[in-house]
C-alpha cells in the first residue's frame, strides 16, 4: 500500500504541474505534440539515470567475478538494457499490484508459496514470475506487501510471521515455501531468528544482500541503515545459523546492481546459486531465475507427498507405548 500510494501521488502531482506547464504553452502557440514527446522522454530519461546511478554504485565496490562469468560488449548491453527495460516496466506493476498479484480464492492442496519482496517495492515486482508460474500449472501463490517501507526489517518480520499465520490457518497446510527477493531475503531470516523453521518448508533468496549493500549507505530509513555493511544488526543476524535440516538456497548474480559487493549474497549453510549477467531487478524476469525457483517448488511439493505416502502405508504400532 505505501510504495503505491506514494508512486500514485507522486505521478498525479507531476503530471498536473507538467499539464499546466503544457497548457499554458499550447495556448501560446506550442505543439500539443512537443509536450507529449516531452513527457515520454522525461519518464525515460529518469528511469535510465535511476539505473545509471545504480549500475555506477555496484561497478565502484563490485567483487571480482571469475574469468569466466565477466562479460563481453554484447554481454554489457544485454546486461544494462534487461535491468533498464524492467524499471521502466516497474511503477505500472508496483501502482496495480492489488490488481497484477493476487493470493488465490481456492487453498492449494500442497505447501503454499509465499513471496516476499525487496526495500522500497510490493508485490507488483512478481508479477512476471506469478504468470509464469501460473502457466506452469504451478498454483498456491501467495504475496506479502509489508510496510511503511523505512521501518525495521524486525517490524517487517512481524508482518511475516502474520501472513504466514494467515495462510496456515486459510490452507490448512503445516508449512510454507519462501521465494524472497533482496530485503526480503533478510526478513525471512529475521523471522527464522525469532520464530524458528516450524511452519517454512523451503527458502529461496533471490539478490539477497545476506552481509550488506553499500548501496545502502546513499539511502535513509531504519532498514536500509539495517542493510550496510558491517553494521551491528546484520553482525548480530549472520551470527546465526538456521537450522541445516531446513533447505535454503541462496540465488545471486554476479552483474548484480543493487547488492555491492556482489558475492554478499554468499551465505555460509545455504546453496549457493550463481548466474551471470543479470542485474538485480531483472532477475525477477529471467527465465534461468524462473526455471529454479519452479524446480524448488516442485521438488519440495514431491517430497512433502512422498512423505504423506509413505506414512498412509505404515503399518500401526503393535505395542504402543
Amino acid at each position: 500500500m505505501w510504495t503505491a500510494t506514494s508512486l500514485w501521488i507522486v505521478s498525479i502531482a507531476a503530471l498536473a504541474v507538467y499539464a499546466a506547464f503544457a497548457a499554458r504553452d499550447v495556448n501560446a502557440g506550442g505543439h500539443v505534440a512537443t509536450w507529449v514527446l516531452g513527457a515520454i522522454g522525461l519518464y525515460f530519461g529518469a528511469i535510465l539515470l535511476l539505473c545509471a546511478s545504480y549500475f555506477t554504485i555496484a561497478w565502484i565496490w563490485r567483487a571480482r567475478p571469475p574469468r569466466e562469468v565477466r562479460l563481453d560488449v554484447a554481454g554489457t548491453l544485454r546486461l544494462w538494457w534487461n535491468e533498464y527495460r524492467t524499471l521502466l516496466g516497474s511503477p505500472p506493476r508496483l501502482m496495480l499490484y492489488r490488481v497484477l498479484v493476487r493470493d488465490p480464492e481456492i487453498p492449494p492442496t500442497h505447501a503454499p508459496v509465499l513471496l516476499v519482496h525487496g526495500v522500497l517495492c510490493n508485490a507488483g515486482v512478481w508479477r512476471r514470475l506469478v504468470r509464469y508460474l501460473r502457466e506452469a500449472k504451478v498454483d498456491g501463490l501467495y504475496s506479502l506487501s509489508y510496510g511503511p517501507p523505512l521501518e525495521s526489517i524486525e517490524t517487517f518480520a512481524e508482518q511475516l510471521a502474520r501472513k504466514i499465520d494467515a495462510i496456515v490457518a486459510a490452507t490448512g497446510a503445516p508449512r510454507v515455501i519462501v521465494i524472497a527477493h533482496s530485503m526480503g531475503g533478510l526478513i525471512t531470516r529475521a523471522y527464522l531468528r525469532k520464530h524458528g523453521r516450524g511452519r517454512i518448508a523451503r527458502v529461496v533468496t533471490i539478490g539477497t544482500p545476506h552481509h550488506g549493500s553499500m548501496l545502502a549507505w546513499f539511502l535513509v530509513g531504519a532498514s536500509l541503515a539495517q542493510m550496510r555493511p558491517g553494521n551491528a544488526w546484520l553482525a548480530t543476524l549472520n551470527r546465526e545459523r538456521f537450522d541445516p535440516a531446513l533447505r535454503f538456497v541462496s540465488l545471486w548474480s554476479w552483474h548484480d546492481s543493487m547488492v555491492a559487493p556482489q558475492t554478499s549474497s554468499e551465505l555460509p549453510g545455504a546453496v549457493d546459486v550463481t548466474i551471470a549477467g543479470v542485474g538485480h531487478n531483472a532477475l525477477l524476469g529471467d527465465a534461468d531465475v524462473f526455471a529454479l525457483v519452479r524446480h524448488e517448488i516442485e521438488a519440495q511439493r514431491r517430497a512433502d507427498a512422498s512423505r504423506e505416502a509413505t506414512r498412509s502405508v505404515m503399518p500401526p504400532d503393535p505395542c504402543p507405548v
